[in-house]
C-alpha cells in the first residue's frame, strides 16, 4: 500500500469520526447538559465531569478533522465513549436494538475510530504537526 493510500485514508476516518460525533457536540449545545449531569449525580459522580463531554464532543472532533493533536483526541474521545457505555448503557450493552445491531455499536464504532486514531495518528494531511510524534 503507498503511503498516498495510508494518509488519505487517514484523513477520511479523521473526517467521518470528528464530522459525525461533532454532531452530537453540536447537539448537547443546543440542548444543555442537564441529562449527564444527572447522570452524573445518579452514580455518585462529581458534577464538574460534565465539561468532559463539550470538550470530546465539539472540541476533540474539531481537532481531528484538522488533524491537531490527533492522537490527543482519538484517546480522549475513546475514554469517553467507554465512560458512556459504562454509565449510561450498561443495562443494555449487550442487547439488540430494533434494526439488529448492538445498542451501543455506535458507542463501539466512536471508541473504536478513536483508538485506531491514537495508535496511528493522523496522517501527513494536518493543518499542524508538533514536533512530538504522541501530540500529532
Amino acid at each position: 500500500m503507498s503511503p498516498f493510500n495510508l494518509n488519505l485514508g487517514l484523513l477520511l476516518l479523521r473526517i467521518a469520526t470528528g464530522g459525525l460525533l461533532l454532531f452530537h457536540g453540536i447537539a448537547k449545545l443546543a440542548l444543555g447538559f442537564d441529562f449527564i449531569k444527572s447522570l452524573l449525580a445518579e452514580k455518585g459522580l462529581p458534577l464538574f465531569l460534565w465539561l468532559g463531554v463539550p470538550l470530546t464532543e465539539v472540541i476533540a472532533p474539531i481537532l481531528l478533522i484538522s488533524g491537531v493533536f490527533t492522537r490527543m483526541s482519538g484517546i480522549c474521545i475513546s475514554f469517553l465513549m467507554a465512560l458512556t457505555i459504562i454509565l449510561a448503557h450498561a443495562a443494555e450493552a449487550f442487547s439488540i436494538s430494533g434494526n439488529g445491531g448492538l445498542s451501543i455499536e455506535l458507542n463501539l464504532l466512536y471508541l473504536s475510530c478513536g483508538l485506531t486514531l491514537f495508535f496511528t495518528g493522523g496522517g501527513k494531511y494536518a493543518l499542524y504537526k508538533p514536533a512530538n510524534e504522541w501530540l500529532r
